[in-house]
């Protein structure tokens, strides 16, 4: 398993970007890069402009490691159509990125854990795999036991984020539904993600 071993908001600054759009982000106060020299302007090449898109695009979804995202590009290269909003289509099927999306939770890494610890059930099965890909129709719900948690009641009533078009949620019974898979347009990011730079990065 992928743990988190440094702070979570640091990569905010080291992107220059508020990658989840939470008011408790440090690059709402500082803008510079983190580090002695983070201050210093750096000449930006293509290589750079590419590995920023790819860090940012893999920073979001939290804690996917390389190998497994460099998977996930292949994949998408292996099927029809637009190979970036493939890898898009892709990494939001994740059970971690689904129940996030469905406001069950805060933040991606307290849907990862979530996931983990046998909160949550897809078609009535339980599952705790975070990297699981759902299907469509597949319905998403937190277990009955697992209502209760404070953190997950907190996380429904939330005004931070709005529910996506591509899935149809009842946030009373904490139960969704995954309609269909979502081009890069309909994923209420918060700061812009450019896929056909990640697709650039790895073609090279």
């Amino acid at each position: 398993m992928s743990k988190r071993t440094q702070s979570k908001y640091k990569i905010n600054r080291r992107l220059g970007v508020n990658l989840w759009g939470r008011p408790k982000s440090p690059i709402n106060n500082r803008e510079s890069r983190p580090g002695q020299h983070g201050q210093r302007r750096r000449k930006e090449t293509n290589y750079g402009t590419q590995l920023m898109a790819k860090q940012k695009l893999k920073g979001y979804y939290g804690n996917i490691t390389e190998k497994k995202f460099r998977r996930y590009y292949d994949e998408a290269v292996r099927r029809r159509g637009d190979t970036s909003e493939n890898l898009i289509g892709i990494l939001e099927r994740r059970l971690d990125a689904v129940i996030y999306r469905m406001k069950f939770v805060p933040t991606v890494f307290a849907a990862r854990q979530f996931v983990n610890h046998g909160h949550v059930s897809v078609n009535g099965k339980k599952v705790n795999i975070p990297s699981y890909l759902v299907k469509d129709g597949d319905v998403i719900e937190v277990r009955e036991k697992s209502r209760d948690i404070p953190m997950v009641m907190e996380a429904v009533v939330s005004p931070e984020r709005d529910l996506p078009d591509y899935m149809d949620v009842d946030l009373k019974k904490m139960k969704g539904t995954y309609v269909r898979q979502p081009m890069l347009a309909d994923v209420p990011y918060p700061v812009q993600m450019e896929p056909n730079l990640v697709i650039e990065f790895y073609s090279r």
